[in-house]
Parts: structure tokens; sequence; C-alpha cells
């Protein structure tokens, strides 16, 4: 479908959706947000995508957060709706991995799309930031959740209630991201990543990703038995049989997505 404030493209495995505002510094307006949903739902629906990756249009900026001009106008029932929040969740529980190539600014309602992806790599001009008190109001869009979980209650809070850009090198140092590249690398990195995760066998990314997110959220011993679980799924599989005989006739496998 035509797309007005994003692009989208399929390059071999990867769905790339581009937030594409570079005027605003890729601000998240409500009508970027519901063409977002619809990539992510077309990248989902689509054999051919095997990763979804999130960038930002221009060399400046991932996204600098929500549209402050719609934010102005929002009130108590507007502020209750999922908006940024119901995003961050498609994309945390969707089927594919996804990837945030994160380019300069990545503040407020930018960084929690982020946080929704599964891996995070940024460039080396990256900053990263929760910005919302300054503005008398908190994030809304997951960052009070999911920032203490992946980097920890100490650094989440710094983050959150001093407000002020943390750099490229503090991000990988805390774990909210895994990799920095230069800037012209972040996309080849991103598709390096994609072409990486697409050799195996298509069920297992989906599975390593769904024992994380559901692990995590009960007990371990919880966890675990759902790991036996999964993995006795996956044993059942063509492809884990694929695999092994692939390996030890030392060639490359043969996926069959059964």
């Amino acid at each position: 479908m035509a797309y007005q404030f994003i692009q989208y493209e399929v390059v071999n495995s990867l769905g790339l959706i581009t937030m594409n505002r570079p005027e605003k510094h890729n601000a998240v307006s409500l009508a970027m947000l519901r063409e977002l949903h619809l990539a992510v739902d077309e990248a989902e629906a689509d054999d051919q995508v095997r990763v979804i990756g999130i960038t930002g249009a221009g060399d400046n900026a991932f996204a600098a957060g929500s549209d402050l001009a719609e934010v102005k106008d929002r009130d108590l029932k507007k502020a209750l709706e999922p908006i940024v929040q119901g995003l961050a969740e498609k994309l945390e529980r969707g089927n594919k991995v996804s990837i945030a190539a994160i380019n300069g600014i990545c503040f407020g309602g930018g960084l929690e799309v982020a946080l929704g992806c599964d891996l995070r790599l940024a460039s080396l001009n990256a900053r990263f930031a929760t910005p919302e008190g300054k503005l008398g109001i908190i994030p809304g869009g997951g960052a009070t959740q999911r920032l203490p979980r992946l980097v920890g209650r100490a650094w989440a809070l710094e983050m959150l209630i001093m407000g002020e850009p943390i750099d490229a090198d503090r991000a990988l140092h805390i774990g909210l991201v895994t990799r920095l590249v230069e800037r012209e690398e972040l996309l080849p990195e991103l598709t390096r990543m994609a072409e990486h995760i697409s050799s195996f066998a298509p069920l297992v990314p989906q599975f390593m990703k769904a024992m994380v997110n559901y692990g995590m959220e009960g007990s371990s011993a919880a966890g675990l038995a759902l790991e036996k679980f999964a993995q006795s799924a996956l044993c059942s599989t063509a492809d884990k049989e694929e695999g092994l005989n692939a390996f030890l006739e030392k060639r490359p496998p043969v996926w069959n997505r059964k």
C-alpha cells in the first residue's frame, strides 16, 4: 500500500520500515503511528519477511519523540489510549524478530518504539532520552516498564527522572543497545543481522523470542518448563532433522518451514 509518513520496502528477508518526517526529526504523529501499525501488520503477514527493521529518515534522528503539537491537545481520555504502547506491544508480541536501527536522536516516543523491538543497534551519533518530565508529564509509551526490565532499575530511574540525554557509548554500556557502528554502516549492519537470523530454521528465532518474553513474566521454574516443551515441539519438525543432517554432512541446510 502507499504510505505518506513512512517508507516500507522488502529487501530479501528484511521488511524495512523508515519513519519519514525528517523535517520534524521523524516525530511520531498519530498519522505516522497508524501507518507504522499497518506496515508492521504487512511485514508480519509476508512469508518472505523474516525480520522487521525500523529506522528513521536522514542522518540526524531515529525519532525525536511524539509530535508535541498533538500532545498539547491530548486530554485525559486521549492520554489513556494505547497509542505508542500498542505499537511497541505489537512488535514485542509479534512472531518475527524486530530490530531498531537507531540513527541520531532517539527521544521520548521514539525511544519507546525502539524499546518495543527485540534488538537495537545504533550509530555513533545516537542520543537517547526520556525528556517528558520537562513537559509536566511522564512517558506513556512503555518506557517506565520496559527500561527497567532492559537496563535495570537504577539506570532506568536515572534516565526517567533526570531526563538528560545519554550518548551511544553509555547506551551500549548499560545494555540499551547491543551494537554500535559508524553512521554509514547502520543499514548494512541491519541487513547483515537480518540475513544471519534468516539463515536459521524459521521457527527458531520465533521460539527463542517467545521463551524470553513469556519466561520473564513468570517464575524461573515456569519458564524452564516452557522451554522444555518448546524444545520438544521443535524436535518433531522436519527442520530439526534437516539441521542435524546438514551439520553431519557438512552442507548448508535447506529449511522446509515446517
